[in-house]
């Protein structure tokens, strides 16, 4: 039976994707049309690009999407609600195997790192622990797991290299919106996946496998512990909101098997290829590759925002970006987000999220549960004191201490953590805590206050 149920969906049976295969070959047309396809069907929903196409070609894509009964099969087909029923409700005990999958970058974790430790590591201590982010100038402050090593299953800290770009890709992939365009998004997904490679040479190794697997972002900053509503069988769990077209993709928690695809960023494209998608961003890539795959997803909200140092529009109009105040009592649910005096809240801020796209940008905003940055601008000075009487004072003594933090120190601490993790691959402690401690830029992120 088929619920009105939109947290809840998944992709319908092989036989409308047989349907979907021969409508997109109906007529040439090649990427253009797949394209056109996509664009009027959810998987890529950017107003941009409706706004350039001439009137003639609108007209035709409406001709082409409302013929015949026959010919109407497109991806929102494989896209309709689904029955909870066979989804049973969290399966997490004491006894669960959980991996917790940390990846990206570091460059505000001194702020989101102990508020990770305290509310995702904290509260699941039976959890592995696997990291895999990039080196680079901020990679000295991941000195702050040191408190967590010894959960530390493996940790890959790396000199990135440029991905091949290939014309699959290309037809794929839009760089729009990525701030380093296709090759970005290629390094984000292999990221991910990346973890997925860990844990399966870890359970490998031991001969088991984990029940559950969660992702998230080093940027993230948690206010509250991740629910076990979001531990949920047979349904990749994301967060509500911040859609851009697909799906949040900046947490997932999954069993083993949805997991297994929710997390094949890279590998999954080239069967996105050859069923016809075109020019999808990483949110939409990420529905399209769950819904071909024929695994539901729910989403719940979740209490975390992701730290933001980039400038929006203020107030963001319908297709804009919302910048959290990092104080909104949430939960945001991966909102971008930076520790700020809210520049508009209670009424100000609901009129502001009612305009905001649902499909796009929308944010949770009722029950006064959040409040605007004007992001318009650089971090105001002072936020120093707004994030420590945010975040608490643990929190802002870990801040301070990342401040004061030397190569000695640093590079002591990340000894602690080889010696102690199963398994760890990065360069020489030393050559992390120098790129990032010895020539420090005035404008660090890390200043003492």
């Amino acid at each position: 039976m088929y619920i009105d149920d939109p947290s809840i969906v998944a992709p319908s049976n092989s036989h409308t994707k047989r349907r979907l295969r021969k409508h997109m070959k109906k007529g040439g047309g090649g990427g253009f049309r797949h394209h056109l396809v996509a664009a009027f069907t959810g998987f890529v929903y950017r107003r941009s690009v409706l706004a350039l196409m001439p009137p003639c070609v609108l007209f035709l894509t409406f001709l082409t999407l409302s013929s015949s009964s026959s010919d109407t099969t497109t991806l929102a087909g494989i896209l309709r609600p689904f029955s909870s029923d066979g989804l049973p409700a969290a399966g997490i005990d004491n006894r669960s195997r959980i991996a917790i999958c940390l990846v990206g970058g570091s460059r505000r974790f001194e702020l989101t790192g102990p508020s990770l430790v305290r509310h995702l590591l904290g509260e699941y201590r039976q959890a592995d622990v696997f990291l895999h982010s990039p080196l680079d100038g901020d990679a000295y402050k991941l000195s702050l797991l040191k408190a967590v090593a010894p959960r530390i299953s493996a940790a890959r800290i790396f000199s990135p290299r440029p991905m091949p770009v290939t014309e699959a890709h290309k037809r794929v992939l839009t760089a729009t919106g990525s701030p380093n365009g296709i090759q970005g998004l290629l390094q984000y997904f292999n990221l991910v996946e990346g973890c997925l490679r860990m844990i399966k040479e870890h359970e490998s190794r031991r001969n088991f496998s984990y029940d559950w697997i969660v992702r998230t972002r080093l940027d993230g900053y948690w206010s509250a512990p991740l629910r076990s509503e979001a531990f949920r069988r047979g349904a990749y769990v994301v967060p509500a909101g911040s859609r851009y077209g697909g799906l949040n993709d900046r947490l997932g928690v999954g069993d083993r098997t949805t997991s297994e695809v929710a997390l094949s960023r890279v590998s999954l494209l080239p069967r996105l290829d050859r069923a016809g998608l075109r020019l999808l961003n990483s949110e939409s890539a990420f529905r399209a590759q769950l819904a071909w795959s024929r695994v539901a997803w729910r989403e719940v909200r979740a209490p975390f925002c992701v730290v933001s140092d980039r400038r929006y529009r203020f107030p963001p109009g319908a297709n804009g970006v919302p910048v959290a105040a990092m104080g909104s009592p949430g939960p945001l649910s991966g909102a971008k987000c930076r520790p700020c005096e809210p520049a508009c809240a209670g009424s100000c801020a609901v009129k502001a999220a009612k305009v905001l796209d649902p499909r796009w940008s929308g944010t949770e905003w009722r029950d006064d549960s959040l409040r605007l940055c004007d992001a318009s601008r650089g971090w105001a000075e002072g936020w120093e004191r707004v994030f420590d009487r945010v975040a608490g004072p643990e929190a802002a003594a870990e801040r301070r201490r990342v401040a004061r933090l030397d190569v000695v120190n640093c590079a002591k601490a990340f000894k602690a953590m080889r010696e102690k993790a199963a398994r760890w691959e990065s360069p020489p402690a030393e050559e992390i805590c120098r790129l990032g401690l010895v020539r420090r830029p005035a404008n660090s992120t890390t200043k003492f206050v």
